[in-house]
């Protein structure tokens, strides 16, 4: 653009002014240029022009200057192409069609396109002809803005993110969840919401400072960013709360895979500059159009699914399902009986026994909760001893559990041992360690014949304390299991440092794999082969089949407990089979029955042909299911479970005896992240939506009828049995 003048740059159009001095003397106008050409060279205004072609012609020097090298390569460029159009608005957006007709403009926010400049220009412009009305290039003004824009923008940007981590704000997030659930209503596409709480994060305030809360949650917006790997919008809402949102997504089992990653990476330690800390996580899940099809709707039902998995023990995930609207109600009430059935001893202990594999001896028997309700009946311990973590009662119940199962064992052989689950908010109780102390010297049993099971997540706590607690544990001589190991939360190097005795595998190792029905051998092996490098035994729990069992005894498993050998038993049939003698237990193949298997009692829809049929669910798997309450039903027949909430699963007839009917499905189920079990599809609402039932009425509710099947009736191919329920109650969404 070189060293052209201002005063030659304008002559074309001085000429097409009359250049005689007609207007203006020789000596004004001279002047004039003089002084323009001097404000130029300071910046407070510059000029641009093109060529005919619409090249750039020229730029003011102060321009120029800031361009450097870049400005000779300019020279000649399309305008269009060197002045890059920034502000989304119709005047920018018609910049070249403006350039291209030969209109005028103003106003317009440009970005000059040079590698390494930062310069921000507002641009005005106009046509010039000359005196025969010849088009000679645009001419126009430019202003500096850089500053002001790139101030502009930080300010927009701020209003949009969280200033200490970068991710989306919450105002931002609303926007975005918004305009996809808009977009993908029309487009009838999916989407998934999560809602991430930190567990633990204001212990990390408490005892690192809030510095150090601040760089962990910087921490913790990096590796969200690795799990999702571009795949969804991530956005703090405030403290500890994350959202994401992933479109096009409704597959649950992938976003369970999701969610399993996050809560992994989540509670890998944190380095900060006041030590180490470690946290947990838990992450509740709702997917549009299934739970919701607006905002409100859609993160309304993703919280109920995190208050959900928080309330059932932290560190897990859980979707949405309907019945989550009246948990916390339910939630609330057996804590209040649970309370109660403490102060009244409603709760007894039976023990299920742990056998050396080498020698099928039951080398030690592990006690168990088992809570007898007027009410309720008999009620597993999965179902409230998340409860009693949840509202601390556990640690009561654990004190009751720990002094009776200790004066039990006072009755048995000094080589069988006594094995106590401990749960986090129990080893986190102050006075842990005393009361360990004080229930052995009350109960005079030898400490090395209780054997306390410590969750991996107990790891997790204040480092110190945790190493303080298992030191008072090691020195008073009682035997330490890490169960449940291999969710990938513990550091090997705190094995190597942590006085444990044996590490125990759960029963999530053994669940079918593709390529291996029974479940991640290898990872077995390797579990067992650090075990022998430190020194410790290894145990499994869980085991249901005599297959298994054979394959763990030939990696070197030491230890078994599972229904291949035995299930829980009372205090009274422990004692009988002590007093029979030395107590071995050969491993049956009646266990293989159990494998895997759900025991469910509940109702649920039966598809076939043009008839719902309900029935009871018996059991469940991930492959398959047993049903009860059609009579006469030959194998291979086809049906459809629905299991209520649009999930229905396609499957066939393997066994089928009397009243009572094997099934196996179609394609797996994956986990619910609960520890029961759903369908990884639902039926789309938008194809129910086009049978006629509004959009907004679709989540929840029997999607068999929904989809036009006809009830049960007098020309039905199959007979009710007396053991079928009440017909025309509809499924209950799991």
């Amino acid at each position: 653009m070189g060293a052209m003048p201002f005063s030659e740059l304008f002559k074309g159009r001085k000429a097409a002014d009359g250049g005689d001095g007609s207007r203006l003397s020789a000596f004004a106008a001279a002047d004039k240029l003089s002084i323009v050409e001097q404000l130029e060279e300071t910046g407070v205004i510059s000029f641009w022009a093109s060529d005919a072609s619409g090249g750039l012609k020229y730029l003011s020097p102060a321009i120029e200057n800031e361009l450097g090298d870049n400005a000779a390569r300019l020279a000649g460029q399309p305008v269009q192409k060197v002045f890059v159009p920034l502000a989304d608005d119709s005047e920018s957006r018609s910049l070249g069609l403006k350039l291209g007709t030969r209109k005028s403009f103003t106003g317009v926010v440009v970005k000059l396109e040079a590698r390494g400049i930062d310069l921000v220009l507002r641009l005005s412009g106009r046509p010039a002809f000359d005196a025969e009305g010849e088009f000679l290039g645009f001419r126009g003004s430019a202003a500096d803005i850089t500053e002001e824009f790139r101030s502009e923008e930080e300010a927009n940007r701020l209003a949009k993110y969280d200033s200490l981590t970068g991710l989306s704000n919450r105002h931002r997030m609303e926007q975005r969840i918004d305009a996809t659930l808009h977009a993908f209503r029309n487009a009838e596409r999916s989407a998934a919401l999560m809602m991430l709480d930190l567990d633990r994060f204001k212990q990390v305030n408490d005892t690192l400072g809030h510095a150090a809360g601040d760089q962990l949650l910087q921490q913790v917006a990096e590796r969200l960013r690795g799990a999702l790997a571009g795949r969804g919008e991530i956005a703090r809402l405030g403290g500890d709360e994350f959202q994401v949102l992933i479109p096009d997504m409704d597959d649950r089992g992938e976003l369970g895979e999701i969610a399993k990653k996050i809560i992994a990476m989540l509670s890998q330690p944190y380095s900060v500059e006041e030590g180490r800390a470690t946290i947990g996580c838990s992450v509740g899940i709702a997917i549009a159009p299934y739970d919701g099809i607006e905002r409100d709707d859609l993160c309304r039902a993703a919280d109920l699914a995190l208050y959900a998995s928080k309330n059932g023990g932290r560190g897990q995930f859980r979707f949405y399902a309907a019945d989550l609207e009246h948990e916390a109600n339910l939630r609330k009430r057996m804590e209040d009986d649970l309370a109660q059935a403490i102060e009244e001893g409603h709760f007894t202990l039976e023990y299920q026994p742990v056998v050396e594999l080498a020698s099928n001896r039951v080398v030690a028997l592990e006690a168990q909760f088992c809570w007898q309700d007027d009410e309720r009946g008999r009620v597993p311990a999965e179902t409230f001893l998340p409860i009693a973590e949840g509202s601390r009662l556990i640690i009561p119940v654990g004190e009751w559990g720990l002094r009776k199962a200790l004066e039990d064992a006072k009755r048995w052989p000094d080589a069988l041992r006594l094995v106590m689950t401990v749960s986090p908010v129990q080893f986190e109780a102050i006075g842990f360690a005393e009361l360990i102390e004080s229930a052995l010297e009350e109960s005079g049993i030898d400490p090395a014949r209780l054997e306390l099971q410590l969750p991996e997540t107990v790891l997790l706590g204040d480092a110190a304390k945790v190493e303080k607690v298992l030191a008072a544990l090691f020195k008073l001589g009682v035997r330490l299991t890490l169960d449940r190991f291999g969710t990938g939360l513990s550091s090997i190097s705190y094995l190597r440092r942590a006085p444990l005795n044996t590490l125990k595998i759960g029963a999530n190792f053994f669940e079918p794999m593709l390529g291996n029905e029974l479940g991640d051998m290898e990872m077995v092996r390797a579990v067992v082969a650090l075990a022998d490098a430190m020194g410790m035994e290894t145990a499994a729990s869980g085991v249901h089949a005599m297959a298994l069992m054979r394959e763990l005894k030939d990696i070197g498993i030491d230890q078994v407990q599972g229904f291949v050998f035995a299930e829980a038993l009372p205090g009274e049939a422990v004692d009988q089979e002590i007093a029979s003698g030395d107590w071995h237990i050969a491993p049956s193949e009646a266990g293989s029955q159990r494998a895997n298997r759900r025991t469910v009692f509940r109702r649920v829809g039966l598809i076939h042909e043009d008839y719902y049929y309900e029935v009871t669910l018996r059991n469940l798997s991930r492959t398959g299911a047993m049903i009860q309450g059609l009579e006469d039903v030959p194998t291979g027949t086809n049906f459809v479970l629905d299991f209520g909430g649009g999930q229905l699963a396609v499957c066939t007839v393997k066994r089928s005896m009397d009243d009572t009917q094997g099934l196996e499905f179609e394609s797996e189920l994956v986990d619910d992240g609960a520890g029961g079990l759903c369908t990884r599809h639902r039926v789309s609402p938008y194809e129910l939506a086009s049978a006629g039932v509004p959009l907004q009425a679709l989540p929840g509710g029997s999607s068999g009828r929904v989809l036009g099947v006809s009830p049960a009736g007098g020309f039905a191919q199959f007979k009710l049995s007396a053991n079928a329920p009440a017909q025309g109650g509809g499924p209950q969404a799991s």
